[in-house]
């Protein structure tokens, strides 16, 4: 491995989207991203809502060489320059993450370099590192990315302390889930905003679940059942089912959705920072995009004076860059060596805390 600048090819394959990046370590306080690219199978899994595991796995097994030749011609690189190949090693799915671990090892055991499987949440968790106004630690970290919700202490990489988890649907399942009880199809989560924008938040009264629970834990499953139950209320009044209502009532229900959701995530935050004396708030992961969010986080935190960081837009879902700059990190603060056992296994459930250091 170089002394001055080593160079780490990341590769994502946890679930529906292929990823590739490349970070270089320079020597400075956060690694740098040369180029990455990215395949989302977004249209490929609309016509049977949702992710359909054997179908992602295959996908992946097409896109990912393509993807790492894209990424070492715009950085202007060859394989022989790759100083680590990092993968992502769980949690996701088990088939999409053996592709990219298969394909990681096999390259890596190709060039004679190390390889470095890397956390899939820890990639979100520092993703933020990527953007023009990257955080420093300590720091308070709300990490939403698909069935994870979590409010954590970081100290450090490698140095994180949960304060609260979801304890059933986390908040972008809540988004998912109820975005197909109103027929939104997939991927129902952005759909979901995007009519929300139309919509009046306070228009139905939803539950904003544990929100005075005395604890930083969250819950979204009761808020799924109350949006059926209201979906469920309004086509008996109006005698017609969901797809028939006109465009302002769903947009209501997605507004008041979002709404109840938003509210938990912004209100635990706050209590996060204020239990710990923490003047800088992390989000990372899909939910992380959310105009709302950003908007009511923006505007509480403003008012505390407590800094807020998040990724780039394009880089709050699946890609190699997070996964890239995690494995840079780690290696930047000792925290990880990578190793030339190519006989690789995946975590496709694998606690963020359980992570060694």
């Amino acid at each position: 491995m170089s002394d001055t600048a080593p160079l780490i090819l990341g590769i994502e394959s946890s679930c529906d989207e292929t990823g590739v990046a490349l970070v270089q370590s320079h020597g400075g306080p956060v690694p740098r991203l040369l180029s990455h690219a990215l395949y989302s199978q977004i249209e490929m899994h609309q016509a049977y809502g949702g992710v359909v595991p054997e179908l992602a796995s295959r996908d992946h097994i097409r896109r990912v060489l393509p993807l790492t030749s894209q990424v070492m011609q715009e950085a202007g690189k060859t394989l022989k320059d790759i100083d680590v190949v990092a993968y992502t090693r769980g949690p996701g799915l088990a088939g999409a993450l053996l592709v990219g671990a298969g394909v990681a090892c096999a390259l890596g055991a190709a060039l004679g370099k190390p390889v470095l499987g890397v956390h899939h949440l820890e990639g979100h968790l520092l993703s933020p590192f990527l953007s023009a106004d990257p955080p420093e630690f300590p720091f308070v970290a709300l990490l939403v990315s698909g069935g994870h919700t979590q409010l954590m202490r970081v100290d450090g990489v490698g140095r994180y302390e949960i304060l609260g988890e979801t304890i059933d649907d986390a908040a972008g399942e809540a988004f998912d889930k109820s975005a197909k009880l109103m027929g939104l199809g997939y991927p129902g989560g952005p759909a979901l905003a995007r009519l929300a924008e139309q919509g009046d938040g306070a228009a139905f009264k939803l539950p904003r679940p544990l929100l005075h629970s005395g604890n930083l834990d969250f819950s979204f499953a009761g808020l799924k059942t109350a949006v059926l139950t209201q979906a469920q209320k309004i086509s008996a009044v109006r005698a017609e089912p969901v797809e028939a209502w006109p465009v302002n009532v769903l947009a209501d229900l997605a507004a008041s959705t979002q709404a109840a959701i938003v509210e938990v995530l912004v209100k635990k935050s706050l209590v996060a920072l204020e239990q710990t004396g923490m003047k800088r708030l992390v989000v990372a992961g899909g939910v992380g995009a959310n105009r709302l969010l950003r908007a009511q986080l923006n505007a509480q935190c403003q008012k505390l004076k407590v800094r807020v960081h998040y990724p780039e837009l394009h880089l709050c879902t699946d890609n190699g860059a997070m996964i890239a700059m995690a494995a840079a990190m780690r290696l930047q603060a000792g925290c990880q060596q990578a190793n030339r056992n190519y006989a690789f296994d995946v975590l496709p459930r694998w606690p963020l805390d359980a992570i060694t250091v």
